[in-house]
């Protein structure tokens, strides 16, 4: 964590986490111990295969693979967060100036409890994450991050007993997803810079003005009202008009980079996995959500827009591959200019038609 004061208390944030997250399943020491085994071994299977059926030119080991538990995962993402919001809080500052010492600690403990309760809930839920901003130097020193694989041991063990699928199989499958988005940020290196690039954006077009935000969220509502943003995500609704247009870029690449893990997976799942069909099925049911609650839940944590980006990406994918072959879909990974907007996404006809001709 940043030595700079902070407006987000991370250990605190860390114990409402882990108080909320949970043990996980229960399981024995060798059970464990074979888990942990597996995705390692899965982690190191799965790259050369994703590298075949991809082409992306990328070479093994470049970033670390972790296997932890829920604590692990959210401490993780913490490490990740407080490199992120630092554009953010330095903006902030600059602008209204340092709130006091008083006002910075009360601040940092509600939004505290507020990172710790949500990374509590998601931390239930994630079998696998490439964080690409990990590293020495981080964010700051371009080209210096390798990133690391995370895949969290204790879910993905309630993951395949939930569905009853094999175990094996199933670790090399949640293996096969994860390892495309090392591969994709260790073969595209400028992809992380670009990504950042609009984290900054959103923290330049945050307003610092009270009766500006005020008036915002009124016209956001009278847009709620009016049924304009049936289809937006809180994070749209509140945004500036600039904003929602980095979050549409953001949106896109995201879309693009969930949807190529889930057609590789696919692609290079029934060669090596024999129980992938069943373990498909499944898994594409448990992603609407088990419950009223939990879909409620989802939503208001921004989970379903995540599960469109798998959906959406996918066919993305599959429609320009099959229209230009994987070295034509490759192109994609050119340059910032090259990577699709979330209307293409929707149209990968329009994405052809600039990139291709």
């Amino acid at each position: 964590m940043s030595d700079k004061p902070s407006m987000v208390d991370w250990e605190l944030a860390a114990r409402v986490g882990t108080r909320l997250a949970g043990p996980g399943p229960e399981v024995s020491s060798s059970e464990a111990a074979e888990a942990v085994a597996e995705l390692r071994q899965g982690a190191a299977t799965a790259s050369p295969l994703v590298r075949a059926y991809t082409g992306l030119v990328t070479e093994a080991g470049t970033a670390p693979v972790r296997v932890v538990d829920r604590a692990g995962w959210i401490e993780a993402n913490l490490e990740g967060f407080a490199q992120l919001v630092t554009p953010l809080v330095d903006r902030l500052t600059e602008k209204r100036g340092d709130p006091g010492r008083v006002a910075r600690a009360v601040g940092s403990r509600v939004s505290g409890t507020e990172v710790g309760a949500m990374l509590g809930f998601l931390s239930g839920r994630v079998l696998g994450q490439f964080d690409p901003f990990h590293g020495a130097g981080a964010v700051d020193d371009p080209g210096s991050v390798v990133g690391r694989l995370l895949l969290v041991a204790p879910n993905v063990v309630q993951v395949e007993r939930d569905l009853d699928v094999d175990a094996t199989d199933f670790r090399l499958w949640v293996c096969l997803h994860e390892e495309t988005h090392r591969v994709q940020f260790t073969a595209v290196p400028w992809l992380r810079d670009h990504l950042y690039d609009q984290v900054r954006a959103l923290a330049d077009g945050i307003g610092t003005d009270p009766a500006e935000m005020v008036g915002q969220v009124v016209r956001r509502a009278r847009e709620i009202i009016g049924g304009g943003t049936k289809d937006m995500s809180l994070a749209e609704i509140f945004a500036s008009p600039e904003q929602r247009e980095v979050i549409d870029r953001v949106t896109g690449v995201m879309s693009l980079l969930e949807g190529h893990a889930d057609v590789v997976m696919d692609g290079v799942g029934p060669e090596v996995i024999p129980s992938v069909g069943a373990i498909r099925r499944k898994f594409t049911q448990r992603r609407k959500g088990v419950g009223v609650l939990d879909r409620l839940v989802r939503r208001l944590m921004g989970m379903d827009q995540k599960m469109a980006q798998y959906r959406d990406g996918a066919v993305f994918v599959r429609s320009v591959v099959d229209k230009v072959g994987m070295d034509g879909f490759n192109a994609i990974w050119t340059e910032p200019a090259t990577l699709p907007s979330k209307a293409e996404i929707h149209a990968p006809e329009t994405w052809l038609a600039r990139v291709h001709g």
